[in-house]
């Protein structure tokens, strides 16, 4: 099992709610998190952030850009990483998210999410 005292989330989720869920489940397995409402918000967590290692965002959500657009812009700055992809409305196929980016369809496991991400990390 990775390290996970150096492992930064960033949750991107509009739904306070899930939001709130999203983070426990993270906070729960270890991981520090860092969380955004929108895309914009997002790119500028990352920018505050150097650290952060992982992101998992919602596709639909406020603003100029949904979810999938954040997860191509996040990999042309930071190929680094690691980014997984959630929606319950929409089934994001492969080729619509970047290198190595994976989707997990809502309703979700938090447990699931940690996992993937700590195989992503290896």
């Amino acid at each position: 099992m990775p390290e996970r005292t150096r492992t930064v989330v960033l949750i991107v989720e509009d739904e306070p709610l899930i939001l709130m869920n999203a983070m426990q489940a993270f906070e729960d397995a270890g991981f520090d998190v860092v969380d955004a409402y929108d895309a914009e918000h997002a790119l500028i967590r990352l920018t505050e952030r150097p650290d952060i290692n992982a992101m998992f965002t919602d596709v639909n959500m406020p603003g100029r850009f949904d979810g999938v657009e954040l997860a191509r812009m996040v990999h042309e700055r930071r190929p680094d990483i690691v980014i997984i992809v959630t929606s319950g409305a929409v089934a994001v196929q492969r080729d619509d998210l970047p290198e190595r980016g994976q989707f997990i369809p809502k309703p979700y496991r938090g447990e699931k999410v940690v996992s993937l991400i700590d195989e992503l990390l290896a």
